[in-house]
């Protein structure tokens, strides 16, 4: 079996070819321009992440851009999002600032991507 792949490490967008055994794992992969290719496509072909955007509600304000400050488990997504979806920020919001610390458990925070 094959997954063709674009790339999204860096913008290149190489176009790549993983080549998987019958229990998913990945035996090749062509078409990289650098090595980091290769790692985007193992971990996509058999533990795909995501870093979630969105917004939260500030008490009073306008909603305000944040982010997770690492990948997630693509399967977590929506569990993320809820957490997210929960808060309703009191106060004011710098970039950087921790929105949800440790969100769901899976060792990254939730951090405001713009000022309120």
């Amino acid at each position: 079996m094959e997954r063709l792949l674009t790339c999204i490490v860096c913008p290149r967008g190489c176009q790549l070819r993983a080549v998987l055994a019958d229990d998913g794992s990945v035996v090749s992969v062509e078409g990289n321009a650098c090595k980091r290719g290769v790692g985007y496509a193992e971990d996509e072909c058999t533990h795909p992440k995501r870093t979630v955007t969105s917004t939260v509600k500030l008490i009073g304000g306008t909603p305000v851009a944040v982010k997770t400050s690492g990948s997630v488990p693509k399967e977590r997504v929506f569990d993320v999002m809820k957490e997210i979806n929960a808060v309703r920020y009191d106060g004011a919001l710098r970039v950087g600032d921790v929105v949800i610390k440790d969100v769901c458990g899976l060792g990254v925070d939730v951090v405001a991507t713009a000022n309120s």
